[in-house]
């Protein structure tokens, strides 16, 4: 099986972490855990695209080579500030693209008090206007910040010391001959890392995606956001996102562009998201063979991932946000009125519900039961179901009560008041019970008093929201009315 391995997010170390994050002191990119899992043979990788139109992201494996020919650039790393005497280490580096906030990058150099120089070649995919971007991740209260110095054939580009996290240059390049390349760090602040990034011709990416899709038996496209494009207090206004908010909620057009590019090449497609928030994957609902939701999987997510893939482990995720069809769909997002949002209020359809998941099994409901038809208000209710593993393989289910309560002006249409998790192997069935309290029966009128009102109750057991995935329902009524604290 020989996977071609496509996508901006398929190896970027700030996709693992997100945003408020500690230090990955082992991070694992997903083409790093590809690679692991299926063999770094089988695996070809082009990124294909970046971000978003006008957004940086690291300068790509395939892009960087040592003087000796090797992937990456040549790390030398000082235990001083002025590159004097012999290097502490020297190593190959992939990439650059390093987090080391309050870590040091190597054993035998202290946190605050290194440098390092990286050399080799930057080698264009092809001819067209280049942005190289050196991004430092800088701390919020320093009086100085880490010098950083950029050089392109022996010329300097970049060099800077100021506040700004991104130093950017413009370049042209004729062709996809090698470049010399000098990146230079001198570390004595409370800077946290550094990145080389940059923005390629798309032409040029999507001609290197193709010629990884020409061989491959299948393609994993890695696509979504990056905590550079959705956060707080973000300087950016590019197509689709405004200051860390997002105007669109449908996948940037350049990363539409290449899964589209992936489809045409006939071969079975995978697509990864790997964002913080929902993305509007209409085309690959509609297109793709298979889509996992990875949200910012923490250090070990390229391991997980590849696991996922490879069936090594059955998958028993939970949306815990709906997936909207588009952002027509929606109230203005000025607007903090909660009718027609989330799960709860809103009436259209979703392009993937609040709640919903897919494992490599399935799973079947009997009717629940109920421990009264009728409940005095301020009663609890019994409810249970039997769940069965109809499927070949163990897997997890995630077994959710929603309530329907009587029409009100405010009522919502569906409600979560219980979710359980829980482990069967192939073929067992299990009771699984809940106990739906007062205040889980209860809701709130327009003065914020909550109740347990009276009148015709429906309940629903299943994998997921009434309407949108199996299960089963039952109906109860309460008698009385009984008021709640706040």
């Amino acid at each position: 099986m020989r996977l071609a391995v496509i996508g901006p997010d398929a190896d970027a170390l700030e996709t693992l972490e997100a945003n408020y994050h500690g230090t990955a002191r082992h991070p694992v990119t997903p083409l790093q855990g590809l690679r692991a899992r299926f063999g770094a043979d089988h695996v070809a990788y082009a990124q294909g695209a970046p971000i978003a139109l006008g957004v940086s992201i690291p300068v790509p494996e395939t892009a960087l080579r040592t003087d000796g020919g090797a992937v990456g650039l040549t790390g030398a790393y000082y235990g001083n500030l002025d590159f004097s005497g012999t290097p502490k280490l020297t190593r190959t580096d992939r990439v650059i693209d390093f987090d080391w906030d309050r870590v040091a990058p190597a054993a035998g150099l202290h946190a605050n008090h290194y440098a390092v120089r990286w050399t080799g070649q930057l080698i264009p995919p092809g001819p067209g206007d280049y942005v190289l971007a050196v991004h430092v991740d800088r701390c919020f209260d320093c009086s100085g910040h880490d010098p950083v110095r950029l050089y392109v054939d022996g010329k300097p580009v970049i060099a800077d010391h100021s506040d700004a996290s991104d130093l950017k240059v413009q370049l042209h390049f004729a062709d996809s001959h090698p470049h010399t390349l000098r990146l230079e760090l001198v570390h004595s602040g409370q800077d946290q890392g550094v990145r080389l990034q940059w923005q390629a011709p798309p032409a040029a990416q999507l001609a290197a995606a193709e010629r990884v899709l020409h061989d491959a038996d299948a393609v994993v496209a890695f696509i979504g956001l990056s905590p550079d494009v959705e956060g707080e207090q973000l300087r950016i206004d590019v197509p689709g996102f405004d200051g860390g908010d997002r105007t669109d909620i449908g996948l940037p057009a350049p990363q539409r562009a290449l899964l589209e590019r992936a489809r045409a090449s006939g071969k079975p497609l995978i697509v990864v998201l790997l964002s913080g928030s929902a993305v509007a994957l209409d085309w690959a609902q509609q297109h793709a063979d298979a889509i996992l939701a990875a949200w910012y999987p923490g250090q070990a997510g390229g391991t997980a991932i590849a696991q996922v893939l490879a069936g090594d482990y059955n998958p028993g995720g939970r949306l815990p946000v709906t997936f909207y069809r588009s952002t027509r769909d929606l109230p203005p997002y000025v607007s903090y009125a909660m009718q027609g949002r989330t799960y709860r209020y809103f009436d259209g359809r979703p392009l993937y519900p609040f709640g919903y998941g897919l494992s490599y099994t399935r799973f079947t409901y009997a009717a629940p039961t109920l421990s009264a038809a009728t409940l005095k208000a301020g009663g609890t209710l019994q409810v249970s179901a039997e769940v069965r593993n109809a499927g070949q393989r163990a897997g997890d289910e995630v077994v959710q009560v929603y309530l329907d309560t009587p029409p009100s002006p405010l009522a919502p249409r569906h409600a979560l008041v219980g979710f359980r998790r829980i482990h069967l192997a192939a073929g067992e069935q299990r009771l699984v019970r809940f106990t739906l309290a007062p205040r889980q029966l209860s809701s709130v009128d327009a003065a914020g008093a909550r109740a347990v009102e009276p009148g015709q109750y429906r309940v629903f057991i299943g994998a997921g929201q009434p309407g949108h995935a199996a299960g089963v329902a039952a109906h109860f009524s309460i008698d009385g009315r009984e008021a709640l604290a706040p």
